[in-house]
């Protein structure tokens, strides 16, 4: 009878474990592809297709799972990534599929979904963009940034036509969000230009030689398609293309790259536009330091970090240095989207005459996106001691 019972037992032992690897879905078995699909890829083209494969066949939110947890090849665009898999994700499931993204990747699938929407509606599709962005997933900042990616796709939509994309940005702001909506769409489009085309290759090619010019690389900036509201924006997004200007490799430029690129914005008139043509840099650093690694970036080391000042400082401009700073702490900060670890780290491990400026407009950055109080309370606690009475004063 005993002898019986321990069998039993065994069976019941064995069915638990069963059921166990069967509804528990570990990583490990559920997401195998996670560990497979960039294995011997060659390309970024062929890693893109290998994902659209994936989420053709098991779903797009299927691939965004896979996308965030597998290996990868350095310097591999996480976020032109995400778009990839979010236009399959538009396909299947229209804009309703925002209610399937995350904020990962830089919020690349909420561009997808207004990317898709604008290119299956036209100029009709604003409000129901309007009302997408509103669901885009993340902190307060999401909903602007929602206009970012769709710059994107309206500059592809028109053909990556300037002029008509201007036309259709401008339609995208309201007072209530300071036109904020209009200067993102614009900051896309300037984006969409210097490293896009995946919308059509052809066309993006001849229209880029019409926009961007080596010998003037901030000519863009300085056209009529810019004005008050939007010109700070397309200074901020520019930097990939000072990067070639100064002959450096797009895909992976050089220390030597981000040097001389820094003198095109020395060569502006001081004030905000050159604040802003410096402060680009901070951006590409933090990530360009992770090896283009968004999933990452807060887990970067102090090693890293010191990696982004060194960088910074080749702008062998105090200003320049400091905006590229702060620059890249925002970046690091996401709009309260990333824990604040990294960001605090980046300033703690900045020179002594960037090091108060990076706390305190880290600070701003808090009281910005996060309204919560404890947040704000915990936040100013973990902050390096000497600065821990300024940031209540900014947030408490």
């Amino acid at each position: 009878m005993k002898h019986h019972s321990v069998i039993v037992l065994a069976i019941i032992v064995v069915a638990l474990a069963i059921a166990l690897l069967v509804f528990s879905k570990p990583s490990s078995l559920a997401y195998v592809e996670a560990g497979t699909i960039a294995k011997d890829v060659r390309s970024f083209q062929e890693l893109s297709d290998r994902f659209t494969d994936l989420a053709e066949e098991k779903g797009a939110v299927y691939a965004y799972e896979i996308l965030k947890r597998a290996s990868l090849p350095p310097n591999t665009d996480l976020h032109l990534l995400g778009h990839v898999v979010g236009d399959e994700l538009y396909k299947q499931k229209s804009v309703e599929g925002i209610a399937d993204c995350t904020q990962d990747f830089r919020n690349a699938c909420s561009h997808s979904i207004v990317i898709g929407t604008l290119g299956e509606f036209g100029n009709g599709a604003l409000d129901a963009i309007r009302e997408a962005c509103k669901k885009a997933p993340g902190g307060s900042g999401a909903y602007t940034m929602c206009f970012h990616g769709l710059g994107h796709g309206v500059l592809a939509f028109n053909e990556y036509d300037f002029a008509r994309t201007q036309e259709f940005c401008e339609k995208t702001g309201t007072e209530e969000y300071n036109n904020r909506e209009y200067a993102e769409c614009m900051g896309g489009a300037v984006m969409e230009i210097i490293s896009g085309g995946g919308h059509d290759q052809k066309t993006w090619g001849e229209k880029r030689g019409t926009y961007l010019f080596r010998e003037e690389p901030l000519s863009l900036c300085q056209d009529d398609f810019f004005d008050e509201r939007t010109r700070a924006m397309c200074y901020t997004y520019i930097t990939p293309f000072l990067f070639e200007a100064a002959g450096g490799n797009l895909g992976r430029p050089l220390p030597q790259d981000f040097e001389r690129g820094f003198r095109f914005c020395a060569e502006l008139p001081e004030g905000s536009i050159r604040d802003m043509c410096f402060g680009g840099f901070g951006k590409e650093f933090l990530v360009l330091a992770q090896d283009r690694d968004v999933r990452r970036i807060e887990d970067m080391t102090q090693d890293q970090m010191l990696t982004v000042h060194s960088w910074c400082e080749l702008a062998h401009d105090e200003v320049g240095t400091n905006e590229c700073i702060l620059s890249a702490m925002q970046s690091a900060y996401w709009g309260g989207e990333n824990k604040p670890d990294a960001a605090i780290l980046l300033c703690s491990v900045a020179n002594e005459e960037y090091r108060e400026r990076c706390f305190e407009s880290l600070a701003e950055e808090v009281g910005t996106y996060v309204e919560d109080v404890e947040y704000r309370k915990n936040f100013c606690s973990i902050i390096a001691p000497e600065y821990q009475d300024t940031c209540e004063g900014t947030l408490l």
